[in-house]
C-alpha cells in the first residue's frame, strides 16, 4: 500500500510555556510531534529557551505561524520571514504553516481578520505565498480558519481556499474544528466541504474545541474539549483520505497534562481504527 509522506507522523499536541517544564521532564506518552508559533520562541533565552531546545532536539516539532499575514493590504514582512527560515532551521522544524487570513496593515490587527473571497484576493494571495515559499526555500502549508463574516463575498469558502493552494502551488493545514465550526455559522455542510478538499494537499491536521455562543453561532476558542461532532469529522477525514498527523490545540482553560495527553490519545485511537498500528510507527520522511 503506498504511504504518503508526511512531515511527522501520529498525535501531536501544541506546546505551550504553562507545560513546558512538565512536558520536557516527563513528556506526554500519546505525542509524537510538537508544534509551536515560531513568533512565541524566535530569540527566547534563558531557561525557557534552554528547556525549547532540549525538546526541539529530542522530537520532531512543526510551526503554525500568528503574524505572516499572508492577506494583508501591507506589504510583505520580509525581515520577519528571514527570521522564521532562520528559527526553522536553527530547530530542524519539519513543516511550517500559516493562517489563509491576515493580522497586519499599518499595525497588528490582532485577530485573524477574513480575506475577501475574490478572485483579485486569490492571485494576491498566492503571488505573496509563493515569495515566501522562494525566501524560506521550503513548501508552506496554509490553514482553512474560522471567520464569522465574508466582505465583499464573490466565491465560495472552500473555492476561495481550493484556489489559492491550486495558484499558490502550496500545501494545507486541514482543520476540521474550522470547518465543523464555519458550517454552523454560515450554513453549509461539512461533510461536503471536508470531501472537496485536496487531499494530496495535507501536510498535518489541527482539531481543538471551541465556544458555543448561540445555537447558531460557534466562536473559534481553542479553549475547551473537542466534541463529539469534531471527533466525528476527523474519523470520516480519515475515512476519506487515509490517515494523516493530527494534533491538538489547546491555547487557554489548559487543563493538567495528563487530561491533555488524553485527548491526544483518542486522536491516536481513532488514526487506528483506520490504520494497521505498525503503519503508524512509519516515520515519514
Amino acid at each position: 500500500m503506498h504511504v504518503p509522506s508526511y512531515p511527522v507522523r501520529g498525535a501531536g499536541l501544541g506546546l505551550r510555556r504553562e507545560f513546558l517544564t512538565e512536558a520536557a521532564e516527563q513528556p506526554p506518552p500519546a505525542a509524537s510531534f510538537y508544534e509551536v508559533a515560531p513568533e512565541n520562541w524566535i530569540g527566547v533565552g534563558g531557561r525557557f529557551g534552554r528547556l525549547f531546545r532540549s525538546m526541539t532536539e529530542r522530537y520532531p516539532f512543526v510551526c503554525h505561524g500568528l503574524s505572516l499575514s499572508i492577506g494583508s493590504p501591507a506589504a510583505l514582512d520580509e525581515a520577519f520571514v528571514q527570521r522564521v527560515k532562520t528559527f526553522l532551521d536553527t530547530h530542524q522544524i519539519r513543516a511550517y504553516t500559516e493562517h489563509l487570513s491576515y493580522t497586519s496593515d499599518d499595525g497588528q490587527l490582532y485577530d485573524l481578520m477574513p480575506i475577501p473571497f475574490t478572485e483579485d484576493a486569490v492571485h494576491y494571495v498566492a503571488e505573496r505565498v509563493r515569495r515566501v515559499q522562494d525566501i524560506l526555500e521550503r513548501r508552506i502549508a496554509l490553514e482553512n480558519v474560522s471567520y464569522y463574516a465574508a466582505p465583499g463575498q464573490a466565491l465560495r469558502e472552500i473555492d476561495f481556499l481550493n484556489a489559492v493552494l491550486t495558484e499558490a502551488d502550496c500545501d494545507l493545514l486541514l482543520d476540521v474544528n474550522n470547518i465543523y465550526v464555519n458550517s454552523i455559522n454560515h450554513g453549509y455542510d461539512a461533510v461536503e466541504f471536508l470531501e472537496a478538499l485536496p487531499a494530496e494537499r495535507v501536510v498535518y491536521c489541527h482539531v481543538a474545541g471551541h465556544y458555543v455562543e448561540a445555537p447558531d453561532l460557534r466562536v473559534d476558542t481553542h479553549g475547551a474539549d473537542v466534541i463529539d461532532p469534531v471527533w466525528s469529522l476527523l474519523d470520516h477525514a480519515y475515512q476519506r483520505f487515509g490517515v494523516f498527523p493530527t494534533l491538538l490545540e489547546r491555547d487557554f482553560n489548559i487543563p493538567p497534562l495528563d487530561q491533555l495527553n488524553a485527548e491526544v490519545a483518542q486522536i491516536a485511537t481513532i488514526q487506528a481504527r483506520h490504520q494497521p498500528a505498525a503503519d503508524l510507527e512509519v516515520v515519514h520522511a
